[in-house]
Formats: structure tokens, C-alpha cells, sequence
């Protein structure tokens, strides 16, 4: 029995790793390109990509956990009847629920490290992303502005482009910007710009020597203007930026501590709390329904069968978001939504896993 148990052990650990770090690695590279392409449109800043990677990281991991024990749980068990060794177990007066132990041994600090994740971990984390988010929008026009592409602000109101500075004073070279107004549209053309900062802390652009050509659209009425000087408000340092940054990342239900949602207590907070909970219940639901659905026979094809715990697993995780969605719109209590998927799993894990120990009576002749 303890050989059984640290062969079981070790396996599903060895197996668990392995997707786990592959899913990990597919997750990076689909997020990096994700970010990089937000960087490169002016979304974001490219400073701050690696960050965001991280934290993202952090919020997938209670996900990445629960699937990675999931299919270890299901692969060890497939491969023990695919090669026979099911047979062996047997023999030595083992059955199927003996595995639940050895799995139990692997899945509950799995799912104790999820419930850190989901609980604390990953709100922290939608935090940090929030406030990078934050204050990328709150930094000056100016400031995201990278040479030689085109830069947006203001939902597409200011459209910047510069190239790079030849004079070492100034922040940008050549300058290009076009402002949609109310009632005129403006196109300034500048040799360079640069940021300065007023006593108040109210913030400028600067812009060169240049051009500025005003249009009302609609009408003929146009304005040129020449100038040596341009000044452009930025922004105005009345309050503290870090904190509102910080305030505007906690609007969002996924990055408010877990105590802060009960004690707001609305349907949408509530809805949150479900979802952090149900992450490692699901974990121990999904490494006790692998056992019944890794119990495949040699003779058949393993397609199907791992085609149909794919399935069952997706199905789980979909009604999990769906019992969420109803409790955030009102039309679930907590008090239910919060175990009924839960229930209904465990339940048909323990209906299959009996009728895998049924043993059938012969058919008589």
C-alpha cells in the first residue's frame, strides 16, 4: 500500500508539472504578444509590459493550477489501465477508490494554494495591473509619444507624431498634432517640444517653432496662426496621482480585497466571493472526478475517452461562470449559487466511481 501510494504520488506530481509548466509558458507567449501589440498601438507603456505580464500571470495561475491537476490526475490513471497495471493493484487486493488517498495527498494543498491565489493573491494582482493601466492614462500626452509612431489620446481627440530630437533641451524633434474640437478642428505643426512644470504643478506643452491651422468644419471659416512658442495644458496636479490611481483600480470587483466585497455586500461582490471560492473546490471536485473518467478500457481508443473528460471538465468550469453571472445579475442567491455546481459534480464523480466498482454479475447461460 505505501508503494502504491508514492508511485501514485509521484506520478500525478511529475505529470501535474509538466502541464502546468506548459501551460504556463502557452499562456506567456499568447499575453506577451498580446502585450507587446498594446504597447506598439500606445495602449500601454513598453516599461511597464513585463509587469503587467507577471501580474496577469498571477490571476491565470488558480486556472492553470485546477487544469494541471485535473489532467495529471487523468493521465496517471489512463496510463495505469492503458499498460496494465490496473491488473497489478487489483491483484495485490486494491480497487479504484484506493486512489482517492494517494490523489487527495496531491490535491488539497493544490487546492489550499488556489484558495491563496483566489482569496488574496489575485486581487493584489488585478490591482497592480489596474494601476499601471491608471497611471499610463494619467501621464501627459507627451510622455506617450513614441518617436516615429502615431499616439492617440483624449478617446482619439489628440493624435500626436514626432520624430527624434536633434537639439538634446527638447524632449521630441519634429511635431505633429491634430485636436478635435467642438466647433474647430486643429492641425499644429512644431520643430520640437518639451514639458515644463509650473509652480502649482499644472503641466505644459511646450511646442517650437510652428504652425497652427484651425478649421470649423461645415463652413469655410479657417484660421492659420505662426508662432514661436506654443503652450498646451496637460494636466492639472490638484490631488495625488498614485492614489487615485490606486482608487480607480479598486472600482473593479476583481481587484477589491475579499473582506472589502462582504462588506459591500451587493449582488456584483458577492458574485466575485463565489468565484473565488469555487476555484479550489473545483480543483478537488476535478481531481476526484478524473479518477471514474480515467478508468478506460485498454481495448478501446483513448481519443474518446479523453475527448469526453475534456468535455465534462469544460462543461464544469462554464456552468461555474454561468451560477457567477446569475448571482451578479440577482437571479441566483449566493446561498445556492455559491455549492450547487459543486454538489452536482460530486455527485456524478461518486456515481461513476461506483458503478466502476459494480462488479457484474456473469450472465447465465
Amino acid at each position: 500500500m505505501s508503494l502504491f501510494k508514492r508511485s501514485v504520488v509521484a506520478e500525478i506530481t511529475s505529470h501535474a508539472g509538466v502541464v502546468f509548466s506548459t501551460l504556463v509558458v502557452v499562456w506567456l507567449s499568447v499575453l506577451l504578444v498580446r502585450l507587446l501589440g498594446e504597447a506598439a498601438g500606445g495602449s500601454i507603456g513598453a516599461d511597464v509590459v513585463l509587469g503587467l505580464a507577471a501580474f496577469s500571470t498571477i490571476t491565470a495561475l488558480p486556472t492553470v493550477l485546477a487544469v494541471s491537476l485535473f489532467i495529471a490526475v487523468l493521465t496517471t490513471v489512463t496510463r495505469n489501465y492503458r499498460e496494465s497495471e490496473m491488473v497489478v493493484w487489483f491483484a495485490s487486493g486494491l480497487s479504484l477508490a484506493d486512489w482517492l488517498r494517494p490523489v487527495l495527498r496531491v490535491a488539497v494543498p493544490t487546492a489550499g494554494l488556489i484558495a491563496v491565489l483566489t482569496l488574496v493573491a489575485s486581487p493584489w494582482a488585478y490591482r497592480q495591473i489596474a494601476e499601471y493601466r491608471e497611471r499610463f492614462e494619467q501621464r501627459s500626452d507627451l510622455s506617450k509619444v513614441t518617436a516615429g509612431q502615431f499616439a492617440e489620446s483624449n478617446n482619439g481627440e489628440r493624435v500626436f507624431f514626432a520624430e527624434e530630437p536633434t537639439n538634446p533641451q527638447d524632449e521630441l524633434g519634429n511635431v505633429f498634432a491634430r485636436e478635435t474640437g467642438p466647433e474647430w478642428h486643429s492641425v499644429m505643426t512644431a520643430s520640437s517640444a518639451r514639458i515644463t512644470t509650473e509652480p502649482n504643478g499644472d503641466r505644459f506643452l511646450v511646442l517650437g517653432r510652428g504652425h497652427r491651422y484651425d478649421l470649423k468644419p461645415g463652413t469655410p471659416e479657417i484660421r492659420l496662426v505662426d508662432f514661436d512658442k506654443y503652450g498646451m495644458r496637460l494636466e492639472s496636479k490638484s490631488g495625488d496621482p498614485l492614489a487615485e490611481a490606486r482608487a480607480a483600480a479598486e472600482r473593479s470587483t476583481k481587484a477589491r480585497p475579499t473582506l472589502q466585497l462582504v462588506a459591500d455586500d451587493t449582488d456584483s461582490s458577492w458574485s466575485q466571493i463565489m468565484w473565488r471560492i469555487s476555484m479550489p473546490l473545483a480543483a478537488l471536485n476535478l481531481a476526484f472526478l478524473a479518477i471514474p473518467l480515467g478508468a478506460v478500457n485498454p481495448r478501446l481508443g483513448r481519443s474518446g475517452d479523453l475527448l469526453i473528460a475534456g468535455l465534462v471538465g469544460l462543461l464544469y468550469m462554464n456552468m461555474i461562470n454561468l451560477s457567477r453571472a446569475w448571482i451578479s445579475g440577482g437571479k441566483l442567491p449566493f446561498g445556492i449559487g455559491v455549492w450547487a455546481v459543486h454538489l452536482v459534480v460530486l455527485l456524478l464523480a461518486t456515481y461513476l466511481l461506483m458503478r466502476r466498482l459494480r462488479v457484474k454479475s456473469p450472465k447465465q447461460p
